[in-house]
């Protein structure tokens, strides 16, 4: 009890102590690669700031033996009963009281690509407090500082991210070139080194957002590819016409009203009504209109497959 409050963050068993810690260092250095120093950032977060937000971070990659499950693994060993694993119905389920006093949630096959599932995790990743409740008892609201980790062997849709989003650090794992089948007891060997280098560490970033870190040293190639494979199927279609249309006529602007779209993508035998073709415009691309008095060329496809230009 701390001044009345039950403390439901768990001792760390591990007794910081100076010293190397190679392997270690090598599993951090291969999981976050050019984004190194953030890792460690994250990692230092994890340890010395235990209740602030941070981001969700989703480990992507189709290859196997790169090492994903081994991080989480390393996680646990680190933060002992303050981590736990959870699935995929775990977080549809309305009993939580297993989960929601921890440090670290992670889940290793995580596929929670319905919209509610996204929205709830967004929402968990950045609440101060959450209902906890458990079977035969009543619900009780608590303070909540969970940060999840998730792995996913599909790098397109793993979950619902949005263009704009910032809750998300999704990083590409490559394959490891070795298979070290003690590479995790080595590891636990470490720790007392590596949480002293924690302790006397300067941090390479300051607190520049709710979730530490600035949005734009999170943004990567693989929550980008995320972000396009949650595009509507409209929205897909509208991107591939403009591009073929820039690649053909070798221009990099394309302007156009949105009769010249609608006409382009049904004659490309997509079937798409104005409104449709306006939503994705405003609500997607947020493209604003030009004046009245803007010249532009317009095309037309003639014959399916070749676009003809006309002035």
């Amino acid at each position: 009890m701390v001044d009345k409050f039950l403390n439901l963050y768990e001792p760390i068993g591990h007794r910081p102590q100076q010293g190397k810690f190679p392997c270690i260092w090598s599993l951090v250095r291969h999981i976050f690669s050019e984004q190194y120093e953030l890792g460690m950032d994250y990692l230092q977060l994890l340890y010395l700031k235990p209740v602030q937000k941070l981001p969700i971070l989703l480990l992507v990659s189709e290859e196997r033996n790169t090492g994903k499950s081994t991080f989480l693994n390393f996680l646990k060993a680190v933060f002992q009963n303050n981590v736990t694993f959870n699935t995929n119905e775990d977080f549809r389920s309305q009993f939580n009281s297993d989960w929601t006093g921890k440090l670290l949630i992670v889940v290793d096959e995580v596929l929670l690509n319905r919209r509610e599932d996204s929205e709830r995790l967004k929402n968990l990743s950045t609440t101060l407090s959450y209902k906890v409740e458990a079977k035969g008892k009543d619900r009780d609201e608590i303070a909540f500082f969970a940060k999840f980790v998730l792995c996913s062997n599909n790098e397109y849709l793993p979950v619902i991210i949005d263009a704009g989003e910032t809750r998300y650090w999704v990083r590409k794992i490559n394959r490891l070139q070795s298979d070290d089948t003690n590479f995790l007891q080595k590891l636990k060997a470490e720790i007392p080194a590596f949480l002293y280098h924690l302790q006397h560490r300067t941090m390479a970033t300051k607190k520049e957002s709710r979730m530490w870190f600035a949005p734009s040293l999170l943004h990567t190639e693989a929550l980008q590819k995320i972000i396009r494979s949650n595009r509507n199927r409209l929205e897909i279609e509208m991107c591939e016409l403009i591009l073929d249309i820039m690649d053909s006529t070798g221009t990099d602007t394309f302007s156009f009203c949105y009769n010249d779209i609608l006409l382009l993508l049904i004659h490309s035998q997509v079937k798409v009504e104005k409104h449709q073709v306006r939503k994705v415009l405003q609500e997607c691309w947020k493209l604003t209109p030009a004046s009245n008095g803007l010249t532009y060329t317009t095309y037309q496809s003639t014959i399916i497959g070749n676009v003809d230009m006309s002035r």
